[in-house]
């Protein structure tokens, strides 16, 4: 009976293949030299010779072994941010995912008081986006946050919408007029744009006489609906929110020296799990796509050259 041996080069050689998941031309060549072996040992023998078949198992569990520690990890990325940022936010997603493939980005949108209480009461979220300095303030204040991952990432402003087919606005000084009879605006105590909304009125002088005709909505894109769909005569909101819509014409710009300047902060949160993945995040929204992306739909871009 002639005996057909692996020798040990061919052993050495196949060790030097690193097995990893979607390296499938290196595995398909795997496979190929082992089968090329079993063949040859069954055209020559009518038993299997026992250390031959041994060598080629035990190859196959080296190989089954380093795809197995080769293996990259999934993770799941929490991310809490404003809703005004929803549309921009799923479109940098798209571009991330694909140069980071084994991170799971999940966003989490909504009031950014909202978000900030969710926090605040222990919810397991990764990295933060406000539409505010208030609600970042309160969280690092409470050491909350990562400090030295915090930074003013973009910039917004204050615009006047009203329905396309609506009674005339051309200045805030109109919502006073009997003609508005519904405002809408962005609940002050937990939405940004409803407290940047009624610093600006109140600079002017307006918000005792327009109060009484404001309905508030729980965040901006609830503000925006209600404009779009007619339920409501006018509403102040982001001009980044008002152009990215059809249905509203842009009133007035809002002085923008009549209320604080709209920053959105972004921070990692120091409980989270995948600090890693989330500064991964974080310098992609530094990076000159990122950048492209969110000028398209309309933000100031704060950030000159960051990375950690």
């Amino acid at each position: 009976m002639k005996k057909v041996k692996v020798t040990l080069k061919e052993i050495n050689e196949l060790k030097k293949i690193n097995i990893i998941p979607n390296k499938i031309n290196e595995i398909l060549k795997i496979i190929n030299i082992i089968s090329k072996k079993i063949i040859i040992i069954l055209k020559n023998t009518k038993v299997i010779h026992v250390s031959a078949l041994l060598i080629i198992t035990i190859v196959l569990l080296t190989f089954l072994g380093q795809a197995r520690s080769g293996e990259e990890k999934t993770v799941s990325l929490t991310i809490s941010v404003a809703s005004s940022l929803k549309d921009v936010m799923e479109e940098i997603k798209l571009y991330f995912t694909k140069e980071h493939p084994t991170v799971n980005v999940i966003f989490n949108y909504g009031a950014s008081g909202s978000l900030r209480q969710q926090i605040e009461q222990g919810a397991e979220v990764d990295l933060f986006i406000s539409a505010a300095a208030k609600q970042m303030d309160s969280l690092q204040a409470s050491g909350m946050i990562i400090e030295d991952t915090r930074k003013n990432l973009l910039g917004n402003r204050l615009v006047l919408v009203i329905p396309e087919a609506s009674v005339t606005v051309n200045t805030l000084t109109d919502l006073a007029d009997d003609k508005v009879k519904i405002i809408a605006m962005g609940e002050p105590s937990s939405v940004p744009v409803g407290q940047y909304a009624e610093e600006a009125l109140l600079n002017l002088d307006l918000l005792e006489v327009v109060i009484p005709k404001v309905v508030y909505g729980k965040d901006a894109k609830e503000v925006l609906t209600w404009v779009e769909t007619g339920n409501a005569d006018a509403g102040i909101l982001y001009e980044t929110d008002a152009i990215a819509s059809s249905q509203v014409t842009i009133a007035a710009i809002v002085p923008e020296d009549g209320y604080t300047p709209i920053v959105y902060p972004a921070a990692v949160i120091k409980n989270t799990k995948q600090l890693d993945a989330a500064k991964e995040f974080l310098n992609y929204l530094y990076s000159p796509k990122a950048k492209s992306v969110f000028e398209k739909y309309g933000f100031m871009y704060l950030i000159k050259d960051e990375r950690f």
